[in-house]
C-alpha cells in the first residue's frame, strides 16, 4: 500500500530531485554543539548572520516550533568534466561548478513550493520551504535523513552523486517518521583535506572559513589577506578543490538538470574580459546567475588576484586602468597585481598614485610593495 511518505518520495522524484529523505526536525545537540565551536572560533570571519541567529541555525523547531519533520531533497550537479583542469589556464578564471549555471536556488524553491503546496492541500498540514536562505543547517538534516553524511571537508557526501548536490528542504507539521540516518563512509581517507590550496582545514570535519576560497572569493566584503592571495591561483569565484578529489565522486553520474549545465561563457572564462566589466556589463553578464549576488567590485577584485597570479605581462595595461577604479577594494587588488607582474613598473606607480590617494587600506597596499 502507498504510504504518505511514499507518494511524497515519488512527487520529489518526479519533480527532478535525485535524492529525497525523511528526518525529525530536531538535530539534537551533537550539531549545535559543532556549530557553536565554529563561531566560538570565529572560523565564520565576515558572516555575522550565522552567529546573529544560531539559536534557530541549530535546532529547526527553534526556527518553526511546529515543525515536527524535515522532508530533505538533493539535486546532483556533478560536473561532466574535470573541474581541477581549468587551474593550469592562467589566462582564463575558474568558476566553481556550481555557479556555471543557473541560480539553484530559484529551481529548486519553485519545486519544493509544488510539493508542499500538494501537501498542505491534501493532508491540511503546515509547511515551510527552504533552499539556502533561512538559518537551518541543511547538511546535518540531510545526513539524519539517510542521504549521505558530512565529511572530513564538511560538505555533504552520497554514495550515489558524491559530493556534488543541492540541498533543499521543507519543514511539516506532519509526523512522517524518519529514514535511518547515513554513516560516515570517509574511513582513513583525507584527500580533501590534502588538496585544500590555503590551508582551511586545522582538522578533519573542521573548517576555518577564513581561509577558504569560496569564503574569500563569494562572502569576504574587504581586501583579501596578502598571504593567502598567491595560493589562489586563477580562482575568481569559489572553489572546487576538496569536492573534486573525493573518492565517492567515481560512482556519481553527470548532473542531469539542463537548466544547471555549464553556460559555455561561464567555463573557462578569459580574465581579460572579466576585468573589464563595469557595473551595468556585470550585472547583464551574470544574470540569472549566483554569481551577481557577489557585485562587481569583489568579483572583479577576484579577477586581478587571479591576474597577478598569472605571470602573464599582457594583463598590465588592464591592471594599470584599474588603479583609479571608484572601488577602493578593486584599486587595492590593481596594486598588488600590478607588483605581481612588474615589480618594477608599479614601484615607479607608487609615489604618483600614494599622492591621490585617499583610502587608508589602498594606502596600505601601496606602501606593501
Amino acid at each position: 500500500m502507498q504510504t504518505l511518505r511514499d507518494t511524497l518520495r515519488d512527487r520529489a522524484l518526479e519533480e527532478g530531485f535525485d535524492a529525497v529523505g525523511f528526518a525529525p526536525a530536531n538535530l539534537g545537540g551533537e550539531a549545535a554543539a559543532r556549530l557553536n565551536e565554529f563561531l566560538s572560533a570565529g572560523f565564520h570571519g565576515d558572516m555575522g548572520w550565522m552567529a546573529a541567529r544560531a539559536p534557530e541555525r541549530a535546532a529547526p523547531t527553534a526556527l518553526w516550533p511546529d515543525a515536527k519533520t524535515a522532508i530533505v531533497v538533493g539535486l546532483s550537479y556533478a560536473p561532466k568534466d574535470d573541474p581541477l583542469a581549468l587551474l593550469e589556464r592562467s589566462e582564463c578564471g575558474v568558476i566553481s561548478v556550481y555557479a556555471r549555471g543557473s541560480d539553484y536556488h530559484d529551481l529548486m524553491k519553485a519545486r519544493l513550493k509544488r510539493i508542499a503546496r500538494w501537501l498542505s492541500d491534501s493532508e491540511k498540514a503546515g509547511v515551510k520551504v527552504f533552499v539556502d536562505t533561512a538559518p537551518l543547517m541543511e547538511k546535518p538534516l540531510a545526513m539524519a535523513a539517510g542521504i549521505g553524511w558530512q565529511g572530513k571537508h564538511t560538505n555533504l557526501v552520497s554514495r550515489d552523486h558524491g559530493s556534488w548536490l543541492f540541498l533543499g528542504s521543507i519543514l511539516t507539521t506532519l509526523d512522517l517518521g524518519p529514514d535511518l540516518p547515513h554513516d560516515d563512509r570517509c574511513g582513513s581517507c583525507s584527500r580533501c583535506l590534502e588538496v585544500c590550496p590555503t590551508a582551511a582545514f586545522p582538522a578533519p570535519y573542521k573548517l576555518d572559513a577564513r581561509r577558504c576560497i569560496s569564503y574569500l572569493t563569494i562572502e569576504h566584503k574587504g581586501p583579501i589577506p596578502r598571504e593567502l592571495r598567491p595560493l589562489m591561483g586563477n580562482r575568481i569565484y569559489g572553489c572546487d578543490d576538496c569536492l573534486a578529489v573525493c573518492p565517492w565522486n567515481k560512482f556519481a553520474a553527470a548532473g542531469r538538470e539542463a537548466a544547471l549545465f555549464p553556460r559555455i561563457e561561464l567555463t573557462a572564462p578569459r580574465l581579460a574580459e572579466l576585468a573589464r566589466l563595469d557595473d551595468a556589463a556585470f550585472r547583464q553578464f551574470f544574470s540569472g546567475s549566483p554569481i551577481k549576488r557577489t557585485g562587481r567590485d569583489r568579483f572583479v577584485r577576484n579577477v586581478l588576484i587571479a591576474i597577478g597570479n598569472s605571470k602573464l605581462p599582457q594583463f598590465i595595461p588592464i591592471v594599470e586602468d584599474l588603479l583609479t577604479d571608484e572601488a577602493a577594494v578593486v584599486r587595492g587588488a590593481a596594486i598588488w597585481a600590478l607588483d605581481r607582474l612588474s615589480p618594477a613598473h608599479a614601484a615607479s606607480e607608487k609615489q604618483k598614485r600614494l599622492a591621490e590617494e585617499t583610502d587608508p587600506q589602498v594606502r596600505e597596499e601601496w606602501a606593501a610593495i
